[in-house]
């Protein structure tokens, strides 16, 4: 069985999206797709797995939409217009002899920019990654209802607006590319650092956009930004096991067991990293992946190349000048430059709406505060930092350390 979960998981995409494609119609490509696989788990037990797994679940699926159209009189203009024979031969294989893969049309199709974007990943999730309607409200934290209409808005959406199935060309790759690729980042930020809840981390949305990336990689290994987003994803997920202790705990990068790094992660991201950054101007993916990749050479934090990071930080801040990508440049300068200098620059953001309610920028305050001994400040910047912070963990180490800074204010008072 472990041999034909595998093939539903890489096959499941492949199929959903040459049908959606054929048959411009999300809902009907699901269907038919989950009533393949059915067919496929009383047959294959049975009969074995077949030579070309891809080709008989597209085969099936394809019969069974034809049959659900033929039934159906509000599909029968539309079946008219498409003329799908169900015996019709089975699609031309791809040079690797499976399926021509259509996912990539589907990447662009679910992060089109007419969709809302809190329903861009979403989409992703569910028809991309296969998740359920259940799991993906649980990805995005959310009631299972409300997730169910989020997917059904934007599958009215994509059917009313009459979205494409299609690659975007050439004069239009440059503007979409970006939207495809801050969704899978914006799921692998979740698994990353899970925005509420008990644990740390959401591994299974970390790898299920590593996943992704890989995949949109394989479709589009020209395209050096995606290069750069799979080889950044690559170099912080390879720190995962370092992050917490046994407890669950937050572990800062300073304190954690670099032997616990996954070396082999971290070698591929490398390379990805070469290859993102060669033939042209770096984008912001591959230079955050460059940052990334030095955090991971360091022997230990006391080796890390601050001046290096800057000056990357510098270059990122040139192309995407964002409060967020300002705040992590700050940062990297109070460890270069000392932590007055940092503050300063944290300072210089106080003003920026995209910081008000971002715990990071707090917390980052109230260290560089505590830093320079100026604890009562350190202490308002802690709670701050404290009411906006989401996940346990983050909410159990902004105590710890409001609570140090209590017992020195104490201390320096006895």
């Amino acid at each position: 069985m472990d041999q034909v979960e595998e093939v539903f998981r890489e096959e499941r995409g492949r199929l959903l999206a040459a049908l959606a494609r054929r048959f411009g119609d999300l809902d009907l490509a699901e269907e038919v797709t989950s009533e393949a696989i059915e067919a496929a788990l009383v047959r294959w037990p049975v009969d074995g797995v077949p030579p070309n797994p891809g080709g008989w679940l597209m085969t099936t699926a394809r019969r069974k939409a034809v049959d659900r159209l033929r039934r159906d009189q509000v599909y029968a203009a539309k079946l008219a217009v498409l003329q799908v024979d169900a015996d019709r031969a089975d699609p031309v294989p791809s040079a690797d002899g499976g399926l021509p893969d259509e996912r990539l049309e589907l990447f662009f199709t679910c992060a089109h920019p007419a969709l809302a974007a809190e329903d861009r990943g979403a989409l992703t999730l569910r028809c991309l990654a296969g998740l359920s309607t259940p799991e993906v409200a649980r990805a995005f934290l959310v009631p299972t209802a409300t997730m169910a209409k989020r997917i059904v808005r934007a599958k009215t959406k994509i059917r009313e607006a009459r979205i494409p199935f299609r690659v975007p060309g050439p004069d239009e790759l440059p503007e979409r590319l970006p939207g495809v690729l801050q969704v899978i980042y914006s799921v692998f930020t979740e698994g990353y650092a899970a925005s509420s809840g008990p644990f740390l981390q959401r591994l299974d949305l970390a790898e299920e956009a590593i996943r992704l990336a890989r995949i949109l990689h394989r479709l589009l290994p020209a395209e050096r930004e995606v290069t750069g987003l799979l080889a950044l994803m690559l170099l912080v997920h390879a720190r995962r096991d370092a992050r917490s202790d046994p407890a669950g705990e937050l572990v800062l990068l300073e304190d954690q067991d670099r032997s616990r790094w996954d070396r082999e992660m971290i070698a591929e991201g490398r390379e990805l990293v070469v290859a993102a950054l060669t033939g042209g101007p770096a984008g912001p993916y591959a230079v955050q992946a460059a940052i990334a990749a030095l955090h991971d050479e360091a022997r230990d934090f006391a080796g890390t190349d601050w001046p290096q990071i800057v000056a990357l930080y510098d270059v990122l801040i040139a192309i995407d000048p964002s409060p967020v990508v300002a705040l992590n440049r700050a940062a990297a300068v109070a460890m270069r430059d000392g932590a007055e200098a940092g503050l300063e620059l944290l300072d210089d953001l106080s003003d920026a709406p995209r910081l008000q309610h971002y715990h990071p920028y707090a917390l980052a305050r109230a260290d560089l505060l505590h830093r320079l001994n100026r604890l009562p400040e350190a202490m308002i910047a802690y709670k701050q930092a404290l009411e906006l912070a989401g996940s346990e963990p983050e909410r159990a180490h902004i105590r710890d350390r409001l609570d140090d800074c209590r017992r020195a204010v104490q201390d320096s008072s006895a």
